[in-house]
C-alpha cells in the first residue's frame, strides 16, 4: 500500500473523533435550536420583532452594548497609550492591577457592583450619612452598564498597551519635530496604526456585553436585556420555541458584529 493512502487514513481515523465531537456538541443542538421555532409556527422566528416586549429587549441590548464598546475604547486607548509610555514609572505592576478582573467571572463582576451601589452598599451608606437617603444604581442600567465596562476594559487595555508599544517611533517623532500637536498626533499617528486593535477590541467588546449572562442576571431585575429575556422564557415559561428563536436573534447580532469585524481587519481578529 502506498504511503500517502497510509498517511490519509491515518488522517481520517484521527477526524473521525474530531467530527462526532463537532456533531454531538455543536451541529446536532443548533440544528435542533433552528428547528425548534417552527413547531409554534413560523411567525415565532420573527417574535422579536412583532412583539413589543422583545423587540423593546433587543433595542436595550443593542443599545447597551454599543456605548459600553465606545466608553470602554476611548478609555482604553487613553489608558493604553499612557502605559505605552517606557518613562511611566511602575507600569507592569500598573498594568498588572488593571487586568486583574479578567480572571473574575462576570457574577463576580455584579456582586462587586452590588457592593457599590446596592441596597446596602458603600454609595447607599454615603448617601444616607449626608441625609440623602438610600440612593442605588445597581440594579438598573447604571449598574449594568458599570459592571460591563469593568468586565471589558482590562482585555483592551492590555490590547491598546501591546499595541501602542509596537508602534513605529519614527513617525511620531517626525511629526512632532513638524510642530504636531497631541491631538494632531492622536489623529494622524496615533489612531491609524492602531486602527485594527480598535476594531477587534470593538468586535470583542461589543459581542461580550450582547451575550453577557452571568453580570446580565445578578444586575437586571429594573432593565431587561435580551440574554435575560431568553432565560425567563426558557426557565421560567418553558416555552422552549420563543426562546430558541430569540437565541437566534442574538447570535445573528453578535455573529454580524463579529464578521464586519473580520472583513474590515481582512481575517485578522484576535486581542
Amino acid at each position: 500500500m502506498p504511503s500517502q493512502v497510509k498517511s490519509r487514513r491515518a488522517l481520517t481515523a484521527c477526524m473521525v473523533p474530531v467530527f462526532i465531537f463537532f456533531a454531538a456538541f455543536w451541529l446536532l443542538p443548533v440544528t435542533q435550536l433552528i428547528v425548534l421555532p417552527a413547531r409554534n409556527g413560523w411567525e415565532t422566528y420573527f417574535a422579536i420583532l412583532t412583539d413589543s416586549r422583545y423587540a423593546s429587549s433587543l433595542v436595550n441590548t443593542l443599545l447597551l452594548s454599543i456605548v459600553v464598546t465606545v466608553t470602554t475604547l476611548a478609555l482604553g486607548l487613553a489608558v493604553g497609550l499612557y502605559l505605552a509610555k517606557p518613562q511611566v514609572i511602575g507600569r507592569r505592576f500598573l498594568l498588572s492591577l488593571l487586568t486583574l478582573p479578567l480572571s473574575f467571572p462576570g457574577v463576580v463582576v455584579g456582586f462587586f457592583i452590588i457592593l457599590l451601589g446596592g441596597r446596602q452598599g458603600a454609595v447607599a451608606d454615603l448617601f444616607e450619612s449626608i441625609g440623602l437617603g438610600r440612593i442605588t444604581f445597581a440594579y438598573g442600567l447604571m449598574g449594568l452598564f458599570l459592571a460591563y465596562l469593568y468586565f471589558s476594559l482590562p482585555r483592551v487595555v492590555a490590547s491598546y498597551t501591546a499595541a501602542a508599544q509596537s508602534m513605529d517611533q519614527s513617525i511620531e517623532e517626525a511629526a512632532r519635530s513638524l510642530g504636531a500637536s497631541r491631538f494632531q498626533l492622536l489623529l494622524d499617528v496615533w489612531l491609524p496604526q492602531l486602527m485594527p486593535t480598535t476594531l477587534a477590541s470593538a468586535g470583542i467588546v461589543f459581542a461580550t456585553s450582547m451575550g453577557a449572562f452571568g453580570t446580565a442576571f445578578t444586575l437586571a431585575s429594573k432593565f431587561e436585556v435580551l440574554p435575560i429575556t431568553i432565560y425567563n422564557e426558557f426557565t421560567n415559561y418553558a416555552n422552549f420555541p420563543l426562546a430558541a428563536a430569540l437565541s437566534l436573534s442574538l447570535g445573528f447580532f453578535t455573529w454580524l458584529s463579529l464578521f464586519l469585524v473580520r472583513r474590515l481587519t481582512g481575517g485578522r481578529l484576535s486581542l
